[in-house]
């Protein structure tokens, strides 16, 4: 039976804001990619989002039940908070998250003293750091609780702009906030599929200019403004170079600018340019993850156009690789690869990688994105319509939202439309299972 003292600790826990109370419930398969995306922002001096980023991975580990590691990031997120802050005090309300996740820790670990002593540190520094607003939370809560929500998951980019704009309203000299706030904003409206309006792209104008540095937004901004008919080849390439002078980060800008390579200059541009960084960094596996990433679009969007051998090899070889790197987060690279071996005339190869991973072990988010990439392959390679028709079936049976799931179950409403198969009566019941 739990005592008093047992009670009023965990109550007090549960009332605290950090990581270990924001619902943050990712997948298994979500953790690995998450904490291998957090890997790759690098650890740059100056880094306004270092601390963050520490406090993110330690709650990743915890939960991927490495507490060890935990503890050691936690530690290095109030290291790099203190040294970002750069005041006079080393304590600030920057620390109230940090503080909170090490008090939820160590009440797991069992270290109730601990616990209760970080309880204590969060109480003080609430104490000398109340929020300026009353019934609202302090802005660095937000921030990073914005920032977190962010990087977490996708179906949570508009929640995590309200964080921002709740912070920023209270606090509004911080120029990171307001650039991420930004982004969150920009991700949320790509992830429903929306037109930009015009007031974000006048927040991302404004958020430009007072954020200079930040080549990632400027890339952004770019591909907005290429959106509403502006050529932008030339300042592309002008920000192309500025890109490949900074220290390498997935921060750095160099993703977007590919994709605008890819868009609005020349496919055979932005490969070029991926080896040239590469050539600058070539142990760095961002960047041949990025690199790999304009091959496949390479091969797979010129199926019509024979390609040299030379360059399909590259492909797999680049594919290969990172897949080796990003060990317990490729499930998508994989598919990638099988469909580049099966494009390219190599059957057998993708049959084996299909195989392989439709015998493994996978969450229901991995299993529909399979069953619905395996159903196209069987389709458009295998040339096998039944067999198709049931990993489609299969993908759209997966009660989760997501774009492979719309694909399958629009798929399966034209083959039952068409009326042509002698599946029909089985989409039919199983259209009609979904609606229900």
């Amino acid at each position: 039976m739990m005592s008093a003292t047992q009670s009023t600790l965990e109550s007090k826990l549960e009332a605290l804001q950090c990581h270990f109370t924001w619902d943050l419930d990712p997948s298994r398969s979500r953790l690995f990619r998450l904490r291998d995306q957090l890997e790759d922002i690098g650890t740059e001096e100056g880094y306004c989002w270092l601390g963050h980023t520490y406090n993110l991975q330690g709650y990743i580990h915890y939960l991927l039940e490495s507490t060890e590691e935990a503890l050691r990031f936690f530690s290095r997120a109030a290291e790099a908070f203190r040294q970002m802050r750069n005041t006079v005090s080393e304590e600030g309300p920057w620390l109230v998250v940090n503080y909170g996740n090490l008090a939820w820790l160590h009440h797991h670990l069992g270290e109730q003293a601990e616990s209760q002593a970080y309880l204590s540190k969060v109480d003080t520094l609430m104490n000398k750091y109340p929020s300026p607003s009353q019934d609202e939370l302090h802005p660095e809560i937000y921030a990073e609780k914005a920032w977190t929500l962010m990087k977490f998951s996708t179906d949570k980019k508009q929640l995590a702009a309200d964080n921002f704009q709740r912070a920023i309203r209270m606090q509004p000299d911080m120029v990171e906030w307001h650039t991420s706030h930004v982004l969150a904003l920009v991700s949320a409206f790509k992830h429903c599929n929306k037109k930009l309006e015009a007031d974000i792209f006048e927040k991302m104008k404004i958020a430009k200019e007072h954020d200079p540095e930040n080549l990632y937004l400027a890339a952004l901004y770019l591909e907005a403004c290429a959106k509403k008919g502006k050529k932008i080849q030339d300042e592309i390439r002008e920000l192309a170079r500025k890109v490949l002078r900074k220290p390498v980060s997935s921060y750095s800008g160099i993703k977007p600018v590919l994709r605008l390579y890819r868009i609005y200059i020349s496919m055979d541009e932005a490969i070029d340019l991926a080896e040239e960084v590469l050539e600058r960094h070539p142990d760095e596996r961002y960047l041949k993850r990025c690199a790999a990433i304009c091959y496949k679009k390479k091969i797979l969007l010129h199926k019509s156009n024979p390609l040299e051998s030379g360059m399909i090899n590259r492909a797999i070889s680049l594919y290969r690789e990172v897949i080796s790197l990003y060990p317990h987060s490729s499930l998508k690279r994989k598919i990638v690869l099988a469909d580049m071996y099966g494009e390219s005339n190599h059957q057998a190869e993708a049959d084996q990688i299909y195989e392989q991973l439709l015998e493994s072990d996978l969450d229901p988010e991995e299993a529909q994105m399979l069953y619905n990439c395996y159903a196209k392959y069987v389709h458009f390679i295998r040339k096998e319509s039944y067999k198709s028709i049931e990993y489609h079936m299969r993908a759209a049976e997966i009660p989760l939202q997501s774009s492979y799931r719309e694909n399958s179950i629009r798929t399966l409403q034209r083959i039952k439309d068409r009326n042509r198969n002698r599946m029909c009566g089985q989409i039919e019941e199983l259209l009609a299972n979904l609606q229900d």
